[in-house]
C-alpha cells in the first residue's frame, strides 16, 4: 500500500490537496456515501494510478456552493491512468494497461446498460439512476482527482488504450475522453448535426469548445458559439467556428448577422443552470434563458442538444422556483415549432472508442480546441480559481508527474 493525495471540497470557494485514503476493493463510509454502499464489495474492480484528471464545469458548480455536496467530498470524474492492481473478479484488464476512465460509472448488467444508456445504470447509485466518481447525490465513489482510485466493474467500464507509447505522446487530448469530449460530441449527435448543418453552440467554455470541435468533425458547414467572455470566443474563432457576444443583443439577431438568417439546424446547450441572460440583461443570471433561446433559433422540426448540466437543488439560485430546477421555459414555443430535446448525461461509452480513434488518427485536435494546460496536482486550488475568473484553458491535473508538471 502506498500514500495517495486528493482534491478535497472545504465549502463553498474552496478546495484543499489533502492525504486521502488509499483505494480499496470495499467502499468505505464517507461524505456523500450512500449507507447503502457503506462496505460494498468491489472484487471486479481496478486501482488505478491517475496520470491525467480534468477540473470540469460541473465540479465547478459544487465548488461554487450551487449544489448541496457535502464538505470532505473528494472531487474528479475525469480520470486517465494507468491500471496498478485488478481485483479477482477482472479478468480482461491487465496491471499496467493504460485507461480512460467514463465519468458515468456503470454495472454492465442492467437494463439500461444493455441499452447502452450507462449514463442511468440502475445498480451502482442508491440514490437515484446513474453515477459518477467525486460528485454530488451519485452514489459516493471516491473521486479522481488524486493519485489513486478505484475503478468498479473495470472490464466494463475501462476503454484501453491500444498503444502505451502512442497514447502518451497524445495524451492531452486522449484525456477528453472521459467526460469533455464525448459530452459535447453527445450534445451534438443529440442535437443532428450532421454533414452541411448550421450549429449554435450556447457557451464557450470547455464543453462549449469540445461541441464546437464535435460539430466540425460532423461535418456541420458553420459552427456559431456565443458566450459573453471574449477570450473564450477567441478560443473557438481559433479554430474555425463564428463567434457572437451576446451580451450585444438578441441571439438571433446576432446569428443573422452571421449566416442571413435567424434560424439554425441544431442547438447545443453547453451553459446548463447557471446561464445568464443576453443583451441588456447578461449581467444577470437567468437560468432558462439558454433554453429559450436554443427554441427561438432552432427551425422548425430541428433538435436541441443538452449536455449543459440541470439540476434538482440549487442553493444558490435567484428565486424559490430555480431553487428546486423549476424554470420558466417557454415550452409552448418548442411545441410549436415540433423541436425535439434531449438531456441528462453524456452515455460515455456509447461514444468513446471512435472518438479514440478520430485522435490517435489525428482526425481532431481537442486538446488544442479546448485548450488544455497542465497543473500539478497541488496546485488544484489555482486552476479552479482562474477557471472560474473565465480562463479560456481546460485545466488538466498531474497527479504523479506523467505530464512533466513536477
Amino acid at each position: 500500500m502506498t500514500g495517495n493525495r486528493g482534491v478535497v471540497y472545504q465549502g463553498p470557494g474552496e478546495v484543499e490537496v489533502q492525504d486521502i485514503a488509499y483505494p480499496e476493493f470495499e467502499l468505505k463510509d464517507g461524505p456523500g456515501v450512500n449507507p447503502a454502499n457503506v462496505g460494498r464489495k468491489v472484487p471486479h474492480g481496478a486501482i488505478v494510478e491517475v496520470v491525467a484528471t480534468n477540473i470540469c464545469g460541473s465540479d465547478q458548480h459544487m465548488v461554487r456552493g450551487r449544489t448541496t455536496a457535502p464538505q470532505g467530498l473528494v472531487l474528479g470524474h475525469e480520470i486517465t491512468g494507468k491500471v496498478v492492481e485488478a481485483g479477482p473478479g477482472v479478468e480482461f484488464v491487465r496491471e499496467g494497461d493504460l485507461v480512460s476512465v467514463p465519468f458515468n460509472i456503470s454495472c454492465g448488467r442492467c437494463r439500461n446498460c444493455k441499452a447502452r444508456r450507462t449514463e442511468i445504470c440502475l445498480n451502482v447509485n442508491p440514490d437515484q439512476p446513474g453515477s459518477a466518481y467525486g460528485y454530488v447525490d451519485m452514489g459516493g465513489w471516491v473521486g479522481g482527482q488524486a493519485q489513486y482510485v478505484l475503478v468498479p466493474y473495470a472490464d466494463w467500464n475501462l476503454l484501453v488504450f491500444p498503444d502505451r507509447d502512442q497514447a502518451m505522446d497524445k495524451i492531452m487530448d486522449l484525456t477528453m475522453l472521459s467526460d469533455i469530449f464525448p459530452t459535447g460530441y453527445h450534445g451534438c449527435v443529440t442535437a443532428g448535426v450532421g454533414v452541411g448543418s448550421t450549429v449554435y453552440v450556447a457557451g464557450a467554455g470547455p464543453v462549449g469548445l469540445a461541441a464546437a470541435a464535435a460539430a466540425q468533425l460532423l461535418g456541420a458547414a458553420v459552427v456559431v458559439v456565443g458566450d459573453l467572455n471574449e477570450q473564450r470566443l477567441a478560443q473557438a474563432r481559433g479554430f474555425g467556428c463564428e463567434t457572437i457576444d451576446i451580451s450585444k443583443g438578441d441571439p438571433a439577431d446576432l446569428i443573422e448577422e452571421v449566416l442571413g438568417t435567424r434560424v439554425v439546424d441544431s442547438a447545443v446547450d453547453a451553459v446548463g443552470f447557471e446561464a445568464h441572460g443576453t443583451g441588456s440583461d447578461s449581467g444577470s443570471e437567468a437560468p432558462a434563458s439558454v433554453l429559450n433561446t436554443a427554441m427561438d433559433v432552432t427551425r422548425a422540426g430541428g433538435s436541441v442538444g443538452i449536455p449543459g448540466l440541470y439540476v434538482t437543488g440549487d442553493p444558490g439560485a435567484s428565486d424559490e422556483a430555480a431553487k428546486k430546477g423549476s424554470l420558466s421555459i417557454r415550452f409552448g414555443l418548442g411545441w410549436s415549432k415540433s423541436h425535439a430535446f434531449f438531456t441528462g448525461q453524456c452515455p460515455t461509452m456509447k461514444y468513446h472508442r471512435e472518438l479514440m480513434m478520430a485522435i490517435l488518427h489525428e482526425k481532431v485536435n481537442i486538446a488544442d480546441a479546448v485548450n488544455a494546460i497542465a497543473l500539478p496536482l497541488e496546485e488544484a486550488a489555482r486552476g479552479y480559481q482562474e477557471f472560474d475568473q473565465g480562463a479560456a484553458k481546460k485545466y488538466v491535473l498531474d497527479p504523479n508527474g506523467y505530464l512533466g508538471t513536477g
